[in-house]
This record gives structure tokens, C-alpha cells and sequence, in this order.
């Protein structure tokens, strides 16, 4: 995923929630395009027309009535619908968000301080709804800290147990008017359940065997998945909450 912003909110998911509140009318075009960039100093899309709003105007004309984040990963295309090219792209890219209703995705790629989109085809897809994220969220993160606590992670990675001793200081999420607030919390909670795995799987710390590597990593897979699927649910508006 492209990194370096002042936003712990990942591009796709940054692009999904402004420009959802933009197109049902809770922000304007000046206040989307600082929402989305958040200290990059462009995006564009690569094309004949290469304006962000002007292809999200596009997309709305073509039928869009929302835009939601995909945060795939090897074995697990959570939040994509085909077609092969958009799977392809997106899991190389890690994210991707879709134009709901139109028939389109776009795909980020980082170039320095610049975002390049590139725009595809882009299919319905299923998607985890925010209760069952949410659920399932919850019950991961605590079988993954009771696996890890008896893999010793104080042991080989202490600011791991630091973090889940700490559940409660979570990532700060800023999100534009008309996203629903139980869903910017679950993008908080599943940032923060990606922080733990992704720093628990930098290297293998003190692990003795290869046995014990892989069991650490099959406690971690599960609450990447569970955190991926989270902030697909939390930044899809198809299966926000009502209200």
C-alpha cells in the first residue's frame, strides 16, 4: 500500500470515503481533493484525462452511486469482483477502489509524491457487511493474543505485547461528514489489527525453528485477514449501516 501520508487511512480507503461524501453531497471538490491527498503533492489518473474529480464527475455520470476500497492480499481478494486485469493490478498494488454502480476501479501506484490511478473494468463484488467484520474482528484479535502469548511474543517481539496489552490506543481517523461512526471505528480497530501483524512479521525475531516461524505466522494470518476485511467493510458503503 502507498505510504508516506499524514493519515494512518490507507489511499483506496482515503479516495473511498471523500469521494462517497462528495458524490452525496456532504463536501465539496476543494475539500475531497485535500481529503484524499493528506500531504501528497498530486494525483492523477493516467489517461487522456488525467484530473481526479473531473474522472470521478465521470464515474458518477456513468452511474456510480458510491466508491469503496478492496484491500486484497495473496489467497484472499477480499472487497474485488474480477475481472481478471482489476484482481491482477489490485493485488500487486494491495488496494483498489471500485466505482460502485459503474462498472470501474481505479488502482493507485505511488511515483515519489504523486499517485497515479489507472482506471479498469470493475465488477459487483461481495463484501463482508459491517457487523460480521466487526464480529469477527473481535473474536480474531483475541484467539490471535491468546496464541502469540503462548509463543512468548514478549520474548521476541515486546512491542507486540505492548500493543495487544493496549487495545484501546488505536489509530486516529479522521473521516469526512456521512461516514457512519461505527464504521470509523472499525477502520481503527482493523489499522490496528494490520499494525500488529505487519510488525509482528518483519522478520522472525527469536524464533528458534521453522516450526515455531510457522506458528507464528498462522497466528498472525488470521487477524491480517480479519483486519483487511474490517477496513474493506468499514470503506465500502454498500453495507454501511443505515442512518
Amino acid at each position: 500500500m502507498p505510504t508516506d501520508t499524514t493519515s494512518p487511512l490507507p489511499v483506496s480507503g482515503r479516495l473511498a470515503w471523500w469521494a462517497t461524501a462528495w458524490l452525496r453531497g456532504h463536501v465539496g471538490p476543494d475539500d475531497l481533493l485535500d481529503g484524499v491527498l493528506d500531504g501528497d503533492v498530486t494525483h492523477v489518473v493516467l489517461g487522456p484525462d488525467p484530473g481526479l474529480v473531473s474522472t470521478l464527475a465521470a464515474l458518477r455520470a456513468a452511474g456510480a452511486t458510491g466508491f469503496g476500497a478492496a484491500f486484497p492480499a495473496e489467497g484472499d481478494l477480499v472487497g474485488l469482483g474480477g475481472p481478471r486485469e482489476l484482481n491482477a493490478a489490485a493485488l500487486d498494488a494491495g488496494e483498489a477502489v471500485v466505482a460502485v454502480g459503474a462498472e470501474a476501479a481505479l488502482v493507485p501506484a505511488r511515483v515519489g509524491p504523486t499517485i497515479e490511478w489507472t482506471l479498469l473494468p470493475g465488477r459487483r463484488r461481495p463484501l463482508p457487511d459491517v457487523g460480521e467484520a466487526d464480529r469477527e474482528l473481535r473474536g480474531v484479535l483475541l484467539e490471535s493474543a491468546e496464541r502469540l502469548a503462548a509463543l512468548d511474543v514478549a520474548r521476541w517481539r515486546p512491542e507486540v505485547a505492548d500493543r495487544l496489552m493496549n487495545l484501546r490506543h488505536r489509530p486516529a481517523v479522521v473521516a469526512p461528514p456521512g461516514i457512519p461512526a461505527r464504521c470509523v471505528d472499525l477502520a481503527s480497530r482493523g489499522l490496528q489489527a494490520l499494525g500488529i501483524a505487519e510488525l509482528a512479521l518483519e522478520d522472525d525475531g527469536g524464533a528458534i525453528t521453522v516450526h515455531e516461524a510457522e506458528q507464528r505466522r498462522g497466528a498472525l494470518a488470521p487477524l491480517a485477514r480479519a483486519g483487511r476485511r474490517a477496513l474493506v467493510a468499514a470503506c465500502s458503503p454498500e453495507v454501511w449501516p443505515p442512518g
